[in-house]
C-alpha cells in the first residue's frame, strides 16, 4: 500500500480514537457529575440500568480503541492492509468499511463458518 493511502488511514484511525476517547470522557464527567438520589425505586432502577448500559456501550468502544492502536501500530510497521491468515492484501473496501480489521474478506467468511460448527 502506497504512502498516500496509509496516512489516508492513519487519518481515518485517529479521528475514530478522538471520538471516542471524548465519548468516554465525556460519560466519566456526567457519571461523577449526576448525585441525583431517586426517593422512589423505579426511578432508580432506570437510572442504574441506564448506567449499566451506557458502561457496556463504553466498554465495547474500549475494545475498539485497542484495536485501532493494533492498527496504528500495523501501519508503522507497515503491516496494515495485509491479511494475518493468507498474507494476501485486504481489499481497499474492506479497509474503508472496517479499518482495524485484519482478515481478508475470504479468511474471515471462512473463520465464520468455524464459529458456527458446533
Amino acid at each position: 500500500m502506497d504512502a498516500e493511502k496509509l496516512e489516508y488511514f492513519r487519518g481515518i484511525l485517529l479521528e475514530e480514537m478522538r471520538t471516542l476517547l471524548g465519548e468516554a470522557g465525556k460519560t466519566v464527567s456526567e457519571m461523577t457529575a449526576d448525585n441525583t438520589n431517586f426517593p422512589d425505586p423505579n426511578d432508580r432502577a432506570t437510572q442504574e440500568s441506564d448506567r449499566n448500559f451506557e458502561l457496556r456501550i463504553r466498554d465495547r468502544e474500549r475494545k475498539l480503541i485497542n484495536k485501532i492502536r493494533e492498527a496504528l501500530e500495523r501501519i508503522d510497521e507497515g503491516t496494515f492492509g495485509t491479511c494475518d491468515m493468507c498474507g494476501e492484501d485486504i481489499s481497499e473496501g474492506r479497509l474503508k468499511a472496517r479499518p482495524v480489521t485484519t482478515l481478508c474478506i475470504d479468511c474471515k467468511i471462512e473463520e465464520e463458518k468455524r464459529e458456527k460448527v458446533p
